[in-house]
């Protein structure tokens, strides 16, 4: 991997390939609950994208507590990666154009047009990961804690 100082630039280095992140929110109970989410690469200002049916049980946990987390696994190359962050629901049909996978299909077969269809976009407030030289988990400088 090449050496950057961008935490964005690294952050998309560290999670390249990693389909899948999985995402933990906190219901309102205080339970921990995670699930998986087909993700995208972090945004020029630091975010990540995701998108989600709007009648969910993790939009409704982000509406009580927006504190999330994003863990990312790939153990054969052992890349792991853990993000912290705030969540938000957004309409934004510009940005769903933008992000749009054929892949998304299997979950929102109406495309685009699902009324149910938003983002989610996370705002990263620090991430961490695995440094297989060093033997432990570091923090990657640059993003506000």
């Amino acid at each position: 991997m090449a050496q950057t100082n961008d935490p964005v630039t690294k952050l998309n280095e560290l999670t390249k390939g990693i389909g899948f992140a999985m995402l933990t929110t906190l219901r309102p109970n205080g339970r921990l609950h995670s699930c998986p989410m087909a993700t995208s690469e972090v945004d020029t200002d630091g975010a990540l994208w995701f998108f989600s049916g709007n009648n969910t049980e993790k939009v409704e946990a982000i509406k009580s507590d927006p504190r999330v987390n994003l863990a990312y696994s790939d153990a054969g190359s052992q890349r792991y990666v853990s993000i912290t962050g705030s969540a938000e629901p957004v309409r934004d049909h510009v940005k769903a154009k933008e992000l749009w996978r054929p892949q998304y299909q299997a979950w929102f077969p109406m495309g685009l047009q699902d009324p149910n269809l938003i983002l989610l976009k996370v705002h990263i407030q620090a991430a961490d990961y695995w440094d297989a030289t060093a033997g432990r988990m570091l923090s990657l400088a640059g993003f506000p804690r």
